[in-house]
């Protein structure tokens, strides 16, 4: 009985301090909290993999465009 106790007592330390360190977290811009968040949190493989069919389906970025002070000066 007496190492359940002390078992238990340990958890409860344990739970506290992690909530304690949680609950003080402060993030500077949103950026930080999403990638703060994106570690904590593991995408389940079926939802992986319809992103990875989605982002194949996107064209890809219009890098060859003219940049837009070429376009303002007639050059």
């Amino acid at each position: 009985m007496k190492q359940q106790t002390k078992l238990s007592q340990q958890q409860q330390h344990i739970e506290a301090h992690q909530s304690q360190s949680q609950a003080g977290q402060e993030f500077t811009n949103s950026d930080e909290l999403l990638r703060f968040d994106a570690t904590q949190i593991t995408v389940p493989p079926a939802i992986a993999e319809r992103l990875k069919q989605s982002a194949g389906i996107l064209p890809p970025p219009a890098s060859s465009a003219r940049p837009w002070w070429k376009n303002l000066l007639g050059k």
